[in-house]
């Protein structure tokens, strides 16, 4: 059995594109500049507030500040209105706390968002860590914070599952040393994943069990 999964959040826990994509549309509207559709955010998100504000507003860095300023306030009022588990984690969730395997979240979202909607929509879940973007620890796919959070449980984290749907989460799990399970019901397809060395791939939330009692 293993001893700690460790995983992403959007994308990989919680649908939370339509939310990121109306605030961030919202936001440069309001600065003249032209939105995304909602399905082109699969490939700006993944690497947290400061790359996603670089990759919409393009050639205007002069917008880039207030851009980012004016998304980070509209997104910490709405992130929950679109946004929604996938279907089948919460049951995974809830599993993995049954057989007391330690749940933990990295993602490079803002620590406060990631609190807010991981309590929210999974309010009977255990989480034995919640690491968001914070001062002095590097952005996935560094694995510092994967490592710290393998600290934390005082676990190897040879004994961990990272659990992911970007190229960035399984480069982060890689680097750390966890064993990477891609899921195919994220935002990127099987060939990222694969190419970016999952070890894994799943595409039932509930198939992650057998692989935590292994």
């Amino acid at each position: 059995m293993k001893k700690g999964v460790v995983f992403d959040l959007d994308g990989t826990l919680i649908h939370s594109l339509p939310d990121i994509a109306g605030a961030m549309n919202r936001s440069l509207a309001k600065f003249g500049l032209p939105g995304f559709e909602e399905a082109a955010y699969k490939y700006k998100v993944g690497n947290g507030v400061l790359k996603l504000t670089e990759r919409c507003v393009g050639d205007r860095k002069d917008l880039y500040d207030q851009v980012k300023a004016a998304y980070m306030e509209d997104y910490s009022q709405h992130n929950r209105v679109d946004s929604h588990p996938f279907r089948g984690v919460e049951d995974m969730l809830r599993a993995l706390n049954q057989r007391g395997i330690p749940v933990a979240v990295l993602t490079n979202k803002d620590q406060r968002d990631a609190e807010s909607m991981l309590h929210h929509f999974f309010p009977d879940v255990v989480f034995a860590a919640i690491r968001g973007r914070n001062e002095g620890v590097p952005l996935k796919p560094d694995p510092a914070g994967a490592l710290l959070i393998a600290e934390g449980l005082g676990v190897n984290p040879a004994d961990c599952l990272y659990v992911g749907d970007t190229s960035t989460d399984m480069n982060c799990g890689a680097a750390a040393g966890m064993e990477t399970v891609g899921v195919l019901w994220g935002y990127r397809p099987r060939e990222e994943l694969t190419a970016n060395g999952a070890r894994h791939l799943i595409s039932d939330p509930m198939e992650l069990i057998d692989l935590a009692d292994s």
